[in-house]
């Protein structure tokens, strides 16, 4: 079985397992349930997008000249923030040989390009591997951890001194699924792995924040339950980490069970994350392949549906409880992907920007630099079944509302009564509407619109 083959078989069965009942304090609050219909909104707190917006970036898969290239637009989105990847058995195939050339340009060229990033390093070496050379799966060695995590430890403290401009380092990627943790998820197997790492930075980098390991999905186990719950049960929230998972789904407002529980799992779990101590929670991977099949795991939306789902699941998170997000990922990547991981990116292998590019530049520039936050408007009538509501204040006064609906529907804000700008950042045109009698009547589309007031 392919790499990809075994990650999307236990990712089944990770949803399959999510299914069944849990006994938790993440499974009662609300992860593992239905969500709310219809959604309003008001945002937790203030968004800057250059410091909460991210991106991840494989900039060393690519020569130098086009990773700047590929800075250069994400700069013009005026994002600030990128994710890398450090693969330790690349990087060290035989044990003290390493190949760095790469990373070294990678490295320089972020800071050069004023970038702030979080880096995450994965993947064990054959000489370091926990696996048994004549193990029916060792092949398979660098899903394995290592034998011992202090040499572990060890590596990531070399590299945080050979790399001083890495702002966050994040101890490993989706330990909880067998693509990068094998045999079968372990929260007590990382957190060996976990503690002494943390200690080695701290006692390197002691200014540099640390992140726990990207959990994959909601951080659901195959097994059952939810590694993020089993780690702070074992003491990692004592540890002062930022807690990171990857919420992918089917739907930008939910699962293949659900189509709207993304909200409704989202905002009881952050609020037993608060309470349990935790200070910050990133989501370091998020988004839709535009691929165009066979199909693998994530439906096949195409490039209009990359860039409609990614607006909408930005205006959700930017109005939930998340310190900082990353998109995944800035460029698509050649065959060394699988089909579908080969089309996530905002730009194509060239450099050229996709739709989704341009319909986050436009949805930026709407935006504007800075949002805060406001009470969504009431509806005459009532608000209708399937509508989505967030409300925003700009800084320069103006009042922000981004909508959409299931089905289109006309509605009637009766607090608005005088000219308004509905943008449809998704297509690229605008739409000047008077106030009525009754209000400001909004024709809410399927896809993502904001009306500036």
């Amino acid at each position: 079985m392919t790499d990809h083959a075994r990650r999307r078989h236990l990712r089944n069965a990770a949803a399959l397992a999510a299914t069944g009942p849990l006994n938790s304090p993440w499974a009662r609050a609300g992860w593992l349930s239905g969500g709310p219909k219809p959604i309003e909104l008001k945002p937790q707190r203030a968004v800057v997008w250059k410091d909460w917006l991210g991106v991840n970036a494989q900039f060393q898969w690519f020569p130098i000249e086009m990773a700047r290239k590929q800075a250069e637009r994400l700069k013009a989105l005026d994002l600030n923030w990128v994710r890398l990847g450090l693969h330790w058995m690349l990087l060290e195939p035989e044990e003290g040989k390493y190949e760095l050339k790469a990373i070294d340009q990678t490295m320089e060229m972020t800071r050069q390009m004023g970038l702030r990033n979080i880096t995450y390093v994965v993947g064990t070496p054959k000489f370091a591997t926990s696996v048994a050379p004549n193990d029916k799966y060792a092949q398979y060695f660098d899903k394995f951890p290592p034998r011992d995590p202090k040499t572990y430890a060890l590596r990531m403290v070399q590299l945080a001194k050979r790399y001083p401009q890495v702002d966050v380092w994040q101890v490993w990627n989706e330990p909880n699924i067998l693509g990068f943790w094998a045999p079968k998820a372990d929260p007590e197997g990382y957190g060996r792995l976990l503690l002494p790492a943390v200690q080695a930075l701290r006692a390197t980098v002691p200014d540099k924040p640390i992140a726990m390991a990207g959990m994959a999905y909601f951080s659901e186990m195959p097994t059952g339950g939810l590694m993020i719950q089993k780690m702070g049960e074992l003491g990692a929230f004592n540890l002062n980490l930022i807690i990171a998972y990857h919420p992918y789904t089917a739907r930008p407002e939910g699962s293949d069970d659900d189509a709207r529980d993304f909200v409704g799992k989202v905002q009881p779990a952050h609020q037993w994350l608060r309470a349990a101590g935790v200070k910050q929670i990133w989501a370091t991977e998020w988004g839709w392949s535009s691929y165009d099949g066979p199909k693998e795991e994530q439906p096949i939306v195409g490039e209009q549906g990359q860039a409609d789902y990614t607006l909408r699941r930005l205006a959700l998170m930017a109005a939930l409880d998340y310190d900082r997000v990353f998109l995944f990922t800035l460029s698509d990547l050649d065959k060394r992907a699988s089909v579908r991981d080969q089309s996530y990116g905002l730009l194509r292998e060239n450099g050229e920007p996709k739709p989704v590019y341009h319909a986050l530049q436009r949805f930026l520039k709407i935006s504007g630099p800075r949002l805060d936050p406001d009470a969504p408007p009431k509806v005459e009538g009532g608000v209708p079944k399937g509508l989505v509501s967030i409300a925003w204040k700009r800084p320069d006064g103006r009042q922000v509302w981004m909508c959409w609906a299931d089905k289109p529907v006309s509605v009637t804000l009766p607090q608005w009564r005088k000219e308004a700008v509905l943008h449809h950042p998704l297509k690229g045109t605008q739409t000047t509407l008077k106030p009525g009698a009754k209000g400001l009547v909004v024709p809410v589309d399927t896809a993502l619109q904001i009306l500036v007031v």
